[in-house]
């Protein structure tokens, strides 16, 4: 359960965290900082095992880059572009609209078939997160605009889903941890260039150094990057693609409740609704799982 919780968890702070660094650190540039700081940290730990499968990381080289390209170098840049524009909380329910990604790409791209609960779990799932959008009112839903941030937000869910379905899909057979160090320095090599031409075409102000700036790179390299990249990979492994992603829909619920604590904005009766929403649609999304795993032993224990 640990594995499915926290990265929802990191990657709600990680909303607020983003936000703060607006002015602070440019978008593209905060993105490579982060995954330097997390390879750093790494490294230590997988060197020896990256330099122990030096074949498996050859002859899975193309996959590497494409799933780093779509997590480390996009998803993320995506999201703090999404958060110079929009606020920590509509980038958390956008990334909340996961679930129903998910159910999409696996069905289109590996004609995977959805089953009834997690249709019903994922509408939960979404109607809990409206529910926090209009603020508990369905008359504020006329009322609701949509800004340049928003939309690079939903292109990065798109990636971050495909991204799932090929770390299930594709079993590289690489120890996770040099999987994951090599995906960061693939991700890297991608950032680079799109961090140069940040700050040469951007408009952007340069870096701020400064302690502020310290903490908001050690927090997002450390528990939204690594931490939460190492619980993701392992829940993906233990649960498949779409069990974990349901547990996404708890981050805007992070966010609300960091935002409380962080920023004394109370919680209102609607949070309370919503995530009532968000619970019983993971719920029901864990009986689907459940229910396709007992499925799979009895077929095996009959052939």
């Amino acid at each position: 359960m640990t594995v499915l919780v926290a990265p929802p968890l990191f990657w709600g702070g990680n909303a607020i965290v983003g936000r703060m660094a607006v002015g602070v650190v440019p978008p593209l540039t905060l993105n490579l900082l982060r995954w330097i700081v997390a390879l750093l940290i790494l490294l230590p730990f997988a060197w020896r095992a990256c330099l122990a499968h030096k074949a498996l990381l050859r002859q899975h080289l193309g996959f590497l880059c494409l799933t780093a390209l779509l997590s480390v170098a996009s998803y993320n840049a995506l999201q703090y572009l999404a958060l110079t524009t929009s606020s920590p909380l509509n980038t958390s329910l956008i990334g909340a609209s996961t679930p129903v990604w998910i159910l999409l790409t696996g069905f289109v791209l590996f004609r995977v078939p959805v089953g009834g609960l997690s249709v019903l779990g994922a509408a939960l799932s979404l109607l809990g997160v409206g529910t926090i959008l209009v603020r508990g009112n369905p008359g504020n839903l006329a009322l609701l605009q949509f800004v340049p941030g928003d939309l690079y937000m939903l292109a990065g869910t798109f990636m971050w889903s495909l991204y799932t379905w090929l770390l299930l899909r594709r079993q590289t057979g690489l120890p996770g941890h040099a999987a994951l160090a090599a995906q960061m320095f693939l991700g890297i090599l991608f950032a680079l260039p799109m961090a140069a031409l940040e700050l040469r075409y951007g408009g952007y102000a340069p870096v701020v150094w400064e302690w502020r700036t310290a903490g908001i790179i050690a927090y997002v390299g450390l528990f939204p990057s690594l931490l939460a990249y190492v619980c993701w990979q392992r829940a993906v492994a233990q649960a498949g693609a779409q069990l974990p992603v349901f547990f996404m829909n708890l981050a805007p619920i992070f966010t609300l409740l960091l935002s409380m604590l962080l920023l004394g904005e109370p919680p209102q009766g609607y949070h309370v609704v919503a995530l009532a929403l968000i619970l019983l649609g993971i719920w029901l999304a864990q009986r689907q799982s459940a229910r396709g795993a007992a499925n799979a032993v009895s077929a095996r224990g009959s052939g």
